[in-house]
């Protein structure tokens, strides 16, 4: 299938210069057009001053400043002309549907047929956009609903109308799929499609429900969160962060396009409250604050009643085990849930064809951790019907319907939802994504225990994966790696390491390590340092290829993994480094010896024994953390053949086919030796340090372990004409984690991480 090849935006404010930065992002040019700002020095000023905006924003739009030199910024008054050699233009400006149609004529009059043509709206219907214009431009014309912000939410809503060519649907979204890294969800052309439809029903319902029942915003958004599968932010903290000030509009908009009927409207009601936060300022988190703020003696919430700011009150948790027993505990739980449940139930197949579409819009546009309908599964059908009836609220009839039922099921291996005809349909997954999930509901381990599993995912290929909690490293998932390195070859061709935890691993487990530390237990400590470093040098010169397919956090013994493995497939989203100094610890399985070896054969490196040490130095005494997979490439985490996977679930897919590919003529690597800089390069990084604590950017327990970082990485007592061996280096990591653990600045640090999460500067 053609694919897209270069795409134009038109809409450089945030929302526009995002969806283009994500264009970029995935190798494709991408023109940014704006409209010619009167008095501005350059014509092309609001596209340029978005892309220097975006090269300075944290969280960065960009996946690496390479991308940003994809983007060329233009003005729609002299550059509408250069759309005729794209193959995707998206329309992001405001949302006024007068302005959107005058565009779409000047688009239309220099585009080439078969081109798309797309709207970012979130609200207006694609047949208001299209009407009055020609067949030819509505055949080529859809709605491609990005979330904010485009780079991190991977939910994209697809709209087409009854015109729309199929095939250029098809283009468009297998594009958005493999390239742009989206999970495309068809939404039908109904107000505000799926997400924001139920998302914005939800918030307001949570908003009123609260004020009437006089609940403080830190009580409701516990009820909120956590224990319905909800992010902690719950319905305040998720308005401030999107922003009250957007809230009216999104509401208005519904409002006006919703029959009367509709059960939105019963939520949608003026809150003086809330129009005098927007007048002062209080937008949320990009102004003065919202629901919450910053105050002068720490965060503050505001009181729903007097609008006054006070301190911020931690509320009992509530307990989300049993989510029936909370919703028939918990007043406000009901409503707001039993509300926005049902109302899920009655958007099909108005909103959208069937559950799985709502439930996926949800988990990735809100990112809740269960769908709609997977929570009523949770809770029982019948229950919320029969609650419902009893509270003299609406019953659905998708939600009567499925009276003695599942909404899913599973059926073997096949999982299995319940369509509007009152019959089950298999789940089918998108060509070219292969899911762990799917293969443990049809499949036994080959191997198990506590912390590990493996799987056989086919072809020859076994599959590693972490089970502890956060995917921490511990004896017992070491040892089941060292037994899969001995199983691999007797059978098998390779072996892939992945999981479809959060993220991929954070390293290893500190809460043990400080425990054995705690009880004096070193030898402990000794022999879990002394075995990682084995089994990760086992794994690096096997005679199979090692795959490893990490994504999100890849930290500390995280990294080091990946670091031994014969090659990575990276999900974009990959934030991979050795963190371990921030925790008073030096990488002892390997991560140093691995980093000098990437840096010493690095072309852009001056030759010597000084510079790649330095660089590693640098990386590992700062804790150096890769923002994305590409910067990861920058920092050498990844080498360059190995791959990035734009879509996270076709991230197992890409590792199996990365991993057959090598297996066809694999051989393991040579041992290597090192040339380090000896005392001298000791001294000089010993000096560096003193003078970054002198200036006030170094602490002095930070001058301890990087004495200690700097040890290893000049080669300890070995002279500048040695050739130091691998397992010199691992010698020398393993004696400095070894002192390092017994130092109680080091234990403060662990402690520290382990209760609040963050490093303690000591």
């Amino acid at each position: 299938m053609e694919t897209i090849r270069k795409a134009a935006v038109i809409g450089a404010g945030t929302m526009g210069a995002a969806i283009a930065a994500q264009f970029a992002n995935a190798g494709v040019p991408v023109l940014l057009l704006d409209i010619v700002k009167p008095g501005a020095p350059s014509r092309n000023a609001l596209a340029e001053g978005a892309i220097a905006k975006m090269l300075k924003t944290d969280p960065a739009p960009f996946m690496s400043t390479r991308a940003a030199k994809l983007v060329t910024p233009g003005n729609i008054e002299d550059d509408l002309p250069q759309l005729a050699s794209c193959d995707w233009v998206v329309e992001a400006i405001i949302e006024r549907l007068d302005l959107k149609q005058d565009l779409y004529r000047k688009i239309d009059a220099v585009r080439r047929p078969g081109m798309a043509v797309s709207s970012n709206t979130s609200t207006i219907p694609l047949a208001k956009l299209t009407e009055g214009l020609p067949e030819s431009f509505k055949r080529d014309f859809l709605i491609t609903h990005f979330f904010n912000p485009p780079r991190y939410m991977r939910l994209l809503e697809l709209v087409t109308g009854p015109e729309t060519d199929p095939a250029l649907a098809a283009k468009v979204e297998a594009f958005s799929d493999i390239a742009l890294g989206k999970s495309v969800v068809k939404a039908k052309d109904s107000p505000g499609f799926i997400a924001n439809r139920l998302g914005v029903f939800w918030l307001q319902t949570g908003v009123i429900e609260a004020m009437d029942a006089g609940l403080t915003v830190e009580e409701a958004d516990a009820i909120m969160g956590r224990p319905f599968g909800i992010p902690k932010t719950g319905v305040f903290g998720l308005i401030d962060l999107v922003g009250l000030d957007l809230m009216p509009h999104i509401n208005a908009s519904l409002a006006g396009a919703l029959p009367t009927g509709d059960a939105f409207h019963a939520t949608n009601r003026d809150l003086p409250l809330i129009e005098k936060m927007i007048a002062e300022g209080y937008t949320g988190r990009k102004g003065k604050g919202g629901f919450y703020r910053k105050g002068a003696k720490g965060r503050e919430a505001i009181d729903l009643v007097s609008g006054d700011y006070r301190p911020v009150r931690k509320p009992p948790a509530p307990d989300g085990r049993d989510m029936r027993k909370l919703l028939s505990q918990s007043p406000y739980a009901w409503r707001v849930m039993g509300q926005t449940l049902a109302y899920a139930a009655s958007l099909i197949p108005e909103a959208a064809e069937d559950i799985h579409a709502i439930d996926e819009a949800m988990r990735l546009g809100y990112n809740w951790k269960f769908g709609p309908f997977e929570l009523i599964d949770k809770i029982g059908a019948d229950w919320l019907a029969e609650k419902l009836a009893a509270d003299h609220l609406p019953v659905p009839a998708l939600l009567a319907a499925a009276k003695g039922k599942s909404f899913y099921r599973l059926e073997g291996a096949n999982r299995d939802y319940l369509g509007t005809d009152g019959a089950y349909h298999k789940l089918t997954r998108p060509g070219g994504v292969l899911m762990l999930e799917d293969i443990k509901r049809a499949a036994k381990p080959v191997l198990k225990n506590a912390s590990a599993a493996v799987w056989d995912i086919g072809d020859g290929v076994l599959c590693f994966e972490l089970t502890s909690k956060s995917n921490s490293w511990d004896q017992q998932n070491l040892e089941l790696l060292a037994k899969t390195i001995e199983l691999v070859p007797q059978n098998h061709k390779a072996l892939v390491i992945y999981n479809e935890g959060s993220h991929f691993s954070v390293g290893a487990n500190l809460g043990l390590a400080l425990f054995a530390a705690n009880i004096a237990a070193w030898s402990e400590i000794e022999k879990l340092v002394a075995s990682g470093q084995q089994i990760f040098k086992k794994l690096k010169y096997a005679p199979f290829p090692s795959i490893a397919a990490p994504f999100g956090m890849a930290l500390g013994g995280g990294c080091e993994i990946l670091l031994h493995s014969s090659a990575i497939q990276a999900h974009a989203e990959a934030y991979i480094g050795l963190v371990e100094c921030g925790v008073g610890l030096v990488p002892a399985w390997g991560g140093c010896s691995e980093m000098l070896l990437r840096w010493a054969a690095n072309k852009s490196m001056p030759r010597g024994p000084m510079p790649a040490a330095s660089k590693v130095f640098e990386m590992v005494s700062t804790a150096t953390v890769s923002k994305s997979a590409a910067n990861a490439k920058e920092l050498l985490f990844l080498r360059e053949p190995d791959g990035i996977t734009m879509n996270r679930y076709r991230l197992l897919a890409d590792a199996k086919a990365k991993a057959l590919s090598l297996a066809e003529s694999y051989a393991p690597p040579e041992a290597p030796t090192y040339q380090l800089p000896g005392e001298d390069g000791r001294v000089g990084f010993a000096m560096a340090v003193k003078d970054f604590r002198k200036k006030g950017l170094a602490t002095p327990y930070d001058e301890v372990v990087a004495g200690e970082l700097a040890t290893v990485l000049s080669g300890g007592a070995a002279d500048i004409i040695d050739r130091p061996t691998e397992q010199d280096i691992l010698t020398l990591e393993r004696a400095a984690f070894t002192r390092l653990i017994k130092q109680d600045g080091t234990l403060a640090r662990i402690e520290t991480m382990l209760t609040t999460g963050k490093p303690l500067r000591n």
